[in-house]
């Protein structure tokens, strides 16, 4: 998992030696994730993302499609575009409500909720950018669960965000789900890694 920037196959592991230490894959990607995310309002978890949980993604698709090496180079092109920059955050964000109908009566809601997203540093937002290889809103309105979003940063930004100082705001302006919650300070630290 070490090293910067998006993925190649190089940093991608034989599907049987991932196998061999899987469990201990596991165990320390969630570790990675237990301080990347953020519960807004009641049904919406953002899961930002690194370099280390796009690696994690392509090896388990890979193991669990069976794929082989030759289904890693598909993986990389749908997953690269979520692994940071180093001048943005990325985050895939999930509407998680057990029941299946009450989640499709709040789904039918929510249609353009992917344009709704933004994180306030400051004084200033920064709107979060959709992820732009298909549409997640229906034509009759109804989000996907799933939505993948960019918060792109300017310098004075990500030297803002670094600092730790004020709070850093994480929400939605939209006429359906206007919740915000303050990010943890942890959240915060572990985030700021991703713009070196």
């Amino acid at each position: 998992m070490a090293g910067s920037g998006a993925l190649t196959i190089a940093d991608i592991l034989p599907p049987e030696e991932y196998a061999q230490n899987r469990s201990d894959w596991k165990r320390k990607i969630a570790a990675i994730k237990r301080d990347r995310r953020v519960a807004v309002g009641p049904y919406v978890t953002f899961y930002f993302e690194s370099r280390d949980t796009m690696w994690h993604q392509v090896q388990e698709m890979i193991y669990i499609e069976k794929g082989g090496m030759a289904q890693a180079k598909d993986e990389l092109a749908v997953y690269n575009p979520l692994v940071p920059n180093g001048s943005e955050l990325t985050a895939t964000f999930m509407v998680e409500i057990d029941d299946p109908i009450r989640r499709k009566n709040v789904l039918d809601t929510l249609g353009g909720i992917e344009q709704a997203a933004f994180l306030r540093l400051g004084g200033e937002t920064i709107k979060g950018a959709p992820e732009a290889d298909q549409d997640r809103t229906t034509a009759e309105g109804k989000a996907s669960s799933v939505q993948f979003v960019h918060f792109l940063f300017n310098a004075a930004q990500i030297a803002a965000f670094r600092s730790g100082e004020g709070e850093v705001v994480l929400g939605f302006i939209h006429a359906h789900y206007g919740h915000m919650a303050v990010m943890p300070d942890a959240v915060r630290r572990a985030l700021a890694k991703d713009f070196d």
